[in-house]
């Protein structure tokens, strides 16, 4: 009886995490919602973000609105991840770098896209579309 509720859990897991594993086709080609990738845009301006174990290099990121960039990950230590839902921009350490154009001014939140141990739930930061 053990063993098939720690089965059922298995499977339940896995499913759950297959659900939750991405959008589609992000292939770390220059890409965003408006379509960057098949109009050809490149990048006016570029953004490195770095990650180490729970936190980003830096509390606040700034982009102009309608420019332009590439934005670039690097993980320094420990497993990590990007993720800005309304920029459409996810980025790990196989997909590093993506250019968009952010069309609305705002301020959102950045969170750690893998889920990379006890401090996971506090890494984030502020992206600021000026």
């Amino acid at each position: 009886m053990i063993r098939r509720f720690a089965m059922l859990l298995s499977i339940s897991f896995l499913l759950i995490l297959a659900a939750c594993g991405g959008t589609g086709n992000n292939t770390g080609t220059a890409n965003s919602k408006d379509g960057a990738a098949e109009a050809g845009i490149t990048a006016d301006e570029e953004l490195i973000i770095s990650a180490t174990n729970y936190s980003f290099d830096q509390n606040e990121y700034h982009l102009k609105k309608g420019v332009p960039v590439n934005i670039v990950f690097k993980n320094e230590s420990g497993n990590h991840g990007i993720l800005v839902p309304e920029l459409n921009l996810r980025l790990d350490g196989k997909d590093s770098s993506k250019v968009i154009v952010p069309e609305e001014a705002g301020t959102f939140e950045m969170t750690c896209a893998i889920m990379c141990g006890s401090g996971h739930s506090g890494m984030s930061a502020k992206v600021i579309v000026e």
